[in-house]
C-alpha cells in the first residue's frame, strides 16, 4: 500500500511539472520584439532593418521596434542585447559587428561566445563619395590627390567598426594611401559633413549616399563591388576605376541573438526572417535602396560571420588600427 500511494503521488507530481511547464513556455512571441541597431537612424543597416522586420512583425502579428543606439562603433548596441534576458524579445541587426569586433579587443562582450548569429538580412555595396563641390572626377584624381599630400587628407564614417570606417580602411591598404580617419556618430551626420566639403571623401553603403548623389550634393566615383549598380549604372566599379581588387569590402545587415536564447526561438526567428526574405514587397523596397536579400541557412551565416570577423582582424593589422 505504501509503495502504492508513493507511485501515485510521484505520478501526480510529475504529471503537474509538466503541466507548468507547458503553460510557463509561451509560444514566442507573445509581445512586443525590441531591434537594437547600434547606428544611427537613416544608416544602411538601419534602413534593412525596418525593411525587412516590419515584414517579419506582420508575419508574427506582434510589434516589433527598432531601437537606435549608437555610441562606441556599436559595442553599446551589442552590449544592451549580451545583458539583455535572452529571451527572444531582444535581437541585435548590425551591418559591422565584425569590424567591432576585429578593432577592439577589450569589449565587455565576446562575439563569438556571446552572441548567436541567425542570419543575413542584405547585402549592398559600398560606394566612394566626395563633394559636389570638389574638382574631383574620378577615382584616379582622389588618390593622386591623396599621394600628393600623404596623411592631409581625411574620410569620415559613421563611426569606429562601422563598414564605412573598414571600407576606408581597406582602401588605403589596398592604395598604400594615408589619410585621416573622422568618426562620426552616424552617416547623417558624417554624410552631412562630405557633402558641405568639410572632410574629403567617404566610402559609404549606397543607401547612405544615393539621396544625396542623386540631389546633386554628393558625387560618387566608385562603386567598391565586383559589378556596377542598378541604382548607379553610371558608376564605374572599383576595378574599372583601376583601383586594386583589395579595395572591395563587402558589407551586409546580419541579425543576432544572445546565445543563451532557446534553440526553437533561434530556429523560428529565421525561418520568419527567411520567409520575409522572399515577400516580392520586402524585395522591392530593398531594391529601392539598392540592397539584394541575403538569404542563409544558420550554419551558413554563423561560417560566413566567424570569415568575417577573420578578415577584419587582417585589415586592422594592415591599417595598423589602433584597437579602441
Amino acid at each position: 500500500m505504501c509503495n502504492t500511494f508513493r507511485t501515485f503521488a510521484l505520478a501526480a507530481a510529475l504529471a503537474l511539472a509538466g503541466q507548468s511547464a507547458a503553460l510557463a513556455a509561451d509560444p514566442w512571441p507573445t509581445r512586443t520584439i525590441t531591434v537594437v541597431v547600434p547606428v544611427g537612424a537613416g544608416s544602411s543597416s538601419d534602413l534593412m532593418t525596418r525593411i525587412v522586420m516590419e515584414q517579419v512583425s506582420k508575419q508574427l502579428g506582434q510589434p516589433i521596434v527598432i531601437e537606435n543606439r549608437p555610441g562606441g562603433g556599436g559595442t553599446v548596441g551589442a552590449a544592451s542585447v549580451v545583458r539583455a534576458p535572452a529571451d527572444g524579445y531582444t535581437l541585435l541587426s548590425y551591418g559591422a559587428l565584425a569590424g567591432a569586433a576585429a578593432l577592439n579587443p577589450n569589449l565587455p562582450y565576446d562575439t563569438l561566445a556571446d552572441l548567436t548569429p541567425v542570419t543575413a538580412l542584405g547585402q549592398q555595396p559600398l560606394v566612394m563619395v566626395v563633394s559636389a563641390n570638389k574638382d574631383y572626377k574620378t577615382a584616379a584624381d582622389l588618390v593622386a590627390a591623396a599621394k600628393a599630400k600623404p596623411g592631409e587628407m581625411n574620410y569620415a564614417s559613421a563611426g569606429n567598426g562601422s563598414a564605412s570606417h573598414f571600407g576606408g580602411a581597406r582602401f588605403l591598404v589596398s592604395t598604400g594611401l594615408q589619410a585621416q580617419h573622422i568618426p562620426y556618430k552616424g552617416a547623417a551626420d558624417s554624410m552631412a559633413d562630405v557633402a558641405a566639403g568639410r572632410t574629403d571623401f567617404s566610402i559609404q553603403p549606397i543607401a547612405v549616399v544615393l539621396p544625396l548623389v542623386r540631389d546633386g550634393k554628393l558625387k560618387a566615383l566608385a562603386t567598391m563591388a565586383q559589378a556596377r549598380s542598378s541604382a548607379l549604372p553610371d558608376v564605374p566599379t572599383a576595378r574599372e576605376a583601376g583601383l586594386p581588387a583589395d579595395a572591395v569590402y563587402p558589407f551586409y545587415a546580419g541579425l543576432f541573438v544572445s546565445s543563451k536564447t532557446p534553440a526553437e526561438i533561434v530556429t523560428k526567428l529565421h525561418a520568419e526572417v527567411d520567409k520575409a526574405l522572399k515577400d516580392p514587397g520586402v524585395k522591392a523596397r530593398l531594391a529601392n535602396i539598392a540592397a539584394d536579400p541575403m538569404p542563409m541557412s544558420m550554419s551558413a551565416f554563423s561560417a560566413f560571420f566567424r570569415d568575417d570577423v577573420a578578415s577584419n582582424i587582417a585589415t586592422v593589422k594592415a591599417a595598423n588600427i589602433r584597437p579602441q
